[in-house]
């Protein structure tokens, strides 16, 4: 592996950064190689990161694999699936020049062999999301925030996948899952707009009850999403109405990477606009 790979994985395990998800002092340090089964490795008290890089260059090829596993293992982390999607995503970004990613089957770890590609016309038509802003802060109900981490990194999953109806699909419910979230942070906002829902006698409806186009209109009156935003919205709520067969055969729509392209630009644009605010 090359050595600059290695100094990215040793501020990796260091966590300089506000990207990696655990910093490990130097006590720390020499713990985390003793769970990775390379425990001859105690930090003297020198420099952290190039302590840690010269650790790497000093292991064998299995206890350098060791390591990469620890380092993706929910284990390392307590089971905390934020920092886990966090950990995989920023080590899977260090390593891919070196043409493997790392997966997890359950809570196992295991190399996968990809076909590493810089092509600059083949970057640009694969649209990758922007970091999701930090959900679990956004001051939504209790366990919305993991929820919806977890559908942003298996959207961008089923893009990788090539699975694009799951793709716009997922897209469209992070969206309508962000935007109640908003409602019910709100209520007196949400259920004054003139775009509210309500039933036969004129009594505001339950947040339930609304459709992913009311939710829409009511964020965009309120101002929370900008005009481009709505409009773009309610086009990813059309392609979201293909879960249902029926209506996919009806307007035989199959969607694909551009797409799914598309429809990442409209959900972080939602996202950025209702994190201002929720700040």
């Amino acid at each position: 592996m090359d050595d600059s790979t290695l100094d990215k994985i040793a501020e990796f395990i260091c966590g300089n950064g506000e990207q990696y998800p655990v910093y490990r002092s130097s006590s720390y340090l020499t713990s985390f190689f003793s769970r990775a089964g390379v425990p001859r490795f105690v930090h003297d008290g020198s420099t952290r990161q190039r302590w840690v890089l010269e650790c790497l260059k000093a292991c064998s090829r299995e206890e350098l694999s060791d390591v990469l596993k620890r380092l993706a293992s929910p284990r390392e982390y307590g089971g905390d699936k934020q920092q886990v999607a966090s950990a995989l995503k920023v080590l899977n970004e260090i390593v891919y020049v070196e043409g493997f990613s790392i997966r997890l089957k359950g809570i196992e770890p295991y190399f996968e062999k990809i076909e590493v590609d810089f092509d600059q016309n083949q970057e640009n038509n694969n649209l990758r999301p922007l970091p999701p802003p930090d959900f679990q802060k956004l001051g939504l109900e209790y366990g919305i925030g993991v929820l919806l981490a977890q559908r942003w990194d298996e959207a961008q999953k089923c893009v990788d996948s090539e699975a694009f109806l799951a793709a716009t699909i997922m897209m469209g419910s992070l969206l309508e899952g962000l935007l109640l979230g908003v409602c019910q942070r709100f209520p007196r906002e949400a259920n004054s707009s003139p775009s509210t829902p309500r039933n036969k006698d004129g009594k505001v409806r339950q947040f339930h009850e609304w459709t992913l186009s009311q939710l829409i209109d009511v964020a965009h009156n309120n101002g929370w999403v900008d005009l481009d935003v709505k409009k773009f919205s309610h086009a990813l709520r059309e392609f979201r109405n293909l879960i249902h067969p029926y209506e996919q055969m009806l307007s035989g729509t199959n969607p694909d990477i551009d797409t799914c392209n598309i429809s990442w630009l409209v959900v972080q644009a939602a996202v950025n606009d209702l994190a201002e605010k929720l700040k």
